[in-house]
């Protein structure tokens, strides 16, 4: 425990001592390769503003992909989240050094840099998960568990050995003594899906004999955390709007909207004409593919995507969904589906103010009614409009259940601001240059949820 009010600091320290040897690896390439052939050679403080951006860019990025959660990501999550950020550091530091030329100057002193950072951050990122896991080896935790959705969490967990040690689990309909009493015996307790009443309870004592408790939201929970915090004369209140964005946020979400749809239909328009011809010459059928798809309040409309399968694939099955080895997708609607470019035709939908950049991924009407009777709360996340990327999709795996992609859709709805959209645009990215992998298991009880539960016929 006395080990544990170091944690953050000693994380800071490793994330400020990576930040400055990257910065001074760049220091060095900008005084040796660059410095002197600009056109007009910045003087001394000139040369040490130009590096102090280069490492607030660091800072930004790495923050933004979570380049800094040593301890929290798993090794390989961490290294791809910082190869990614430095990558687009440099690679935004070299246009500002051309900028700054007024030419397009050499770029093979930042390459050069650019793979040095990749070697380094390899070794940094090996060398520094295995000195904390010395230091921070995995808690000894026990399950408090009212459901088989327990079962779920447990997996889940379990596939961070490195951090969680899962060495007991319980039924809260035991007697609530010895419960206490073997809580008492671990460094932290997880507390999945009991009644509220004994949840409160047991989160009371564990805050009373200072021991760590992970606590599985309910959609409940969640609404609560969104909540403002007012007071009523002496009276503290939480208030709970429960109407999505405020007019301010969707302005600025509907202007960002157009900008950002705009920009990247200028910039991938080449690699848009090019998959639309690869679509039209494989068998000759349509380029998009149209299907009805549920938005902000429940509203319908047409969602386009390039057509990734056959012709008519529902026409005899009726709707369905998806798998990743599903006969009905053709070779070039594969490459497309692994590479996301299918999904780029719903900037229009996008410019048509039907979708978002950013929010809960659209569900067809027909699934929506599905997951409806197992869970009444599902049409919650059409609090605000569908977007092309979305809080659930950057942060699950390929078959996060509906339920767990629910509640993550509900934690964007609840915690929404500007930066969060940035922070979900870039992690997006990521996620595109490295899908995340599925669960081994499924123990949830709910239908599992593949790719977007797309039939794109």
């Amino acid at each position: 425990m006395k080990r544990d009010k170091f944690k953050r600091l000693i994380s800071f320290g490793l994330a400020l001592l990576l930040v400055i040897i990257l910065t001074a690896g760049f220091g060095i390439v900008w005084y040796i390769y660059y410095s002197d052939t600009i056109v007009l050679p910045y003087y001394r403080r000139g040369n040490w503003v130009l590096i102090g951006i280069y490492c607030t860019l660091v800072w930004i990025f790495f923050k933004a992909y979570g380049g800094f959660k040593l301890g929290y990501l798993k090794k390989t999550d961490m290294l791809y989240s910082q190869l990614i950020s430095i990558a687009c550091v440099d690679f935004v530091s070299y246009f500002l050094i051309s900028l700054i030329g007024r030419n397009f100057l050499d770029a093979s002193p930042m390459l050069m840099l650019t793979m040095a950072d990749f070697g380094f951050i390899s070794m940094w990122t090996l060398l520094t998960n295995k000195i904390y896991f010395l230091i921070y080896p995995p808690r000894k935790l026990i399950i408090l568990y009212g459901s088989r959705q327990a079962a779920a969490l447990v997996l889940k967990m379990s596939q961070r050995v490195d951090k969680y040690m899962i060495c007991e689990s319980i039924s809260y309909s035991e007697d609530e003594e010895k419960i206490r009493e073997l809580i008492l015996k671990y460094e932290g307790v997880i507390i999945c899906d009991i009644p509220a009443e004994q949840r409160n309870n047991y989160v009371k004592f564990c805050y009373e004999n200072s021991i760590r408790s992970y606590i599985a939201p309910k959609i409940s929970d969640i609404i609560i955390r969104g909540a403002d915090d007012i007071r009523l004369f002496d009276t503290p209140l939480l208030l709970s709007r429960n109407y999505g964005l405020d007019f301010e946020q969707r302005l600025l979400k509907r202007a960002f909207d157009i900008i950002f749809s705009i920009i990247v239909i200028i910039l991938l328009s080449p690699v848009m004409l090019a998959a639309a011809i690869a679509v039209k010459a494989y068998d000759g059928g349509p380029v998009l593919y149209k299907q009805k798809r549920l938005t902000i309040d429940g509203k319908v409309f047409e969602i386009y995507k390039f057509r990734s399968m056959i012709t008519d694939a529902e026409k005899k099955g009726g709707f369905q969904l998806a798998a990743d080895d599903d006969p009905r997708i053709t070779p070039v609607g594969k490459f497309l589906r692994k590479v996301r470019l299918d999904e780029l035709p719903q900037l229009l939908n996008i410019l048509k103010g039907e979708m978002s950049v950013v929010g809960p991924r659209p569900e067809r009407p027909e699934f929506t009614e599905l997951y409806k009777k197992e869970m009444p709360e599902f049409e919650f996340r059409l609090k605000v409009k569908a977007g092309l990327t979305g809080y659930a999709q950057v942060t699950g795996v390929y078959d996060t259940t509906p339920y767990d992609k629910l509640k993550m859709d509900m934690m964007y709805i609840e915690n929404y601001s500007f930066r969060l959209d940035l922070q979900i645009i870039l992690m997006t990215i990521k996620t595109m240059l490295f899908p995340p992998k599925s669960n081994a298991h499924d123990s949830s009880g709910i239908l599992t949820e593949n790719k977007d539960h797309t039939n794109d016929a």
